[in-house]
C-alpha cells in the first residue's frame, strides 16, 4: 500500500494501536529537523549484496534482492533501493502528516504532503481559520468562542425540546377533547403542521391512554413533506383492521407509499395537497 509521488507519500507499517496525535506530531519534528540538516545523498551503484550488507543496509517489504545492488545513504540512513531520490533531503522542503489510519489488523498507514503541497495546505488551514475568525467577530479566543456557542445552542435545543413536549401535551389533550364515536369507535383526526417525531409522540400517547378501540389518523405537513399516520389499539387489530393496509391505501393521494405493522404505520409523500383526501380515504376504507 505504499506510495511516493513528487508532492506526497502514503506509508504502511506493523503496529499495535493507534498513533496519537503527540507521536505524530515527534514524528513530524524528527523527519522534518533530518530535512533541515539538508542530509546529502551517498549512492552506491551496483555493489556486491555482501558489501552492501557489511555497509548495514536494510532491506523493507521482504523484497527479493539480486547479487548486486544498489544502496543509498542519508546520513545514518542505509537502504537498498532500486527507486530515484533527491540529491540532498532539504530538496523535499517539508514534511506535513494529513492522516494516520487502520488498514488492516495490526497494520496501520500514514499519509502526508511534502514540499510546495504543504504550503498549499498551510494556506487552505489559514483560509479556513481566518473565514471562522469572521464568523465570530474575530474573537481573539476562538475555540474558547466555539466552546460558549456550542453550550448556548445545547441549552437553546433543550428549551426548544422542552417546548414541544409541551406543546405535544397541549396537541394531545385537545385531540382528546374532540374525539368522535363512530360505530363504538373512538376516532382522533388531526391535520395540523407537525413534525413526524412529534405526530409519533402523540400517536403512542394517545394508544396508551385509551387502550380499546381507538382509531388515530393524522395528515401533517413538515418543511413541505406531507405525512400520513395511522394508530389502532389492539382490540381494532384483532378485529380485522390493518393500518399498513389502510396507509398504503391512501397513500396514493400523496403520492407516497409508506407501510409499517398491524397498529401503527406512515407514509411519506410528495403532494401535501392530497393529504385531507389521504385521510378521508383512510377512514372511508376503515369503514368509519
Amino acid at each position: 500500500g505504499s506510495l511516493v509521488t513528487p508532492d506526497s507519500l502514503r506509508f504502511d507499517f506493523s503496529h499495535f494501536q493507534k498513533v496519537t496525535d503527540e507521536q505524530l506530531r515527534e514524528v513530524e519534528h524528527l523527519v522534518n529537523a533530518k530535512i533541515r540538516a539538508n542530509i546529502p545523498l551517498t549512492e552506491y551503484r551496483s555493489i556486491p549484496i555482501e558489501e552492501a550488507k557489511e555497509l548495514g543496509a536494510i532491506a523493507l517489504f521482504g523484497e527479493k534482492y539480486g547479487d548486486r545492488v544498489r544502496v543509498i545513504r542519508f546520513g545514518s540512513s542505509i537502504e537498498f533501493c532500486g527507486g530515484t531520490h533527491v540529491s540532498a533531503t532539504g530538496n523535499i522542503g517539508m514534511v506535513k502528516i494529513i492522516s494516520e489510519s487502520s488498514v488492516a489488523a495490526g497494520v496501520r498507514r500514514i499519509e502526508a504532503y511534502t514540499g510546495a503541497r504543504v504550503e498549499e495546505l498551510m494556506n487552505t488551514i489559514e483560509d479556513t481559520l481566518r473565514d471562522l475568525k469572521a464568523l465570530f467577530n474575530n474573537a481573539p479566543d476562538l475555540a474558547g468562542t466555539i466552546r460558549k456557542y456550542l453550550d448556548e445552542n445545547a441549552g437553546l435545543k433543550k428549551q426548544v425540546e422542552d417546548f414541544m413536549k409541551e406543546k405535544e401535551a397541549q396537541l394531545k389533550e385537545r385531540l382528546l377533547k374532540n374525539v368522535q364515536e363512530v360505530h363504538g369507535v373512538k376516532v382522533i383526526k388531526c391535520c395540523a403542521p407537525l413534525p413526524a417525531e412529534t405526530v409519533k409522540n402523540i400517536a403512542f400517547q394517545l394508544r396508551g391512554q385509551i387502550t380499546e378501540n381507538l382509531f388515530f389518523v393524522a395528515g401533517t405537513e413538515s418543511e413541505g413533506k406531507p405525512m400520513l399516520t395511522v394508530m389502532l389499539s389492539n382490540d381494532l387489530v384483532a378485529g380485522g383492521l390493518n393500518a399498513e393496509d389502510l396507509v398504503k391505501e391512501a397513500a396514493k393521494l400523496i403520492q407516497g407509499d409508506g407501510g409499517g405493522q398491524p397498529h401503527f404505520a406512515t407514509s411519506g409523500g410528495k403532494n401535501p395537497d392530497g393529504l385531507n383526501a389521504a385521510v378521508d380515504k383512510v377512514l372511508e376504507l376503515a369503514g368509519l
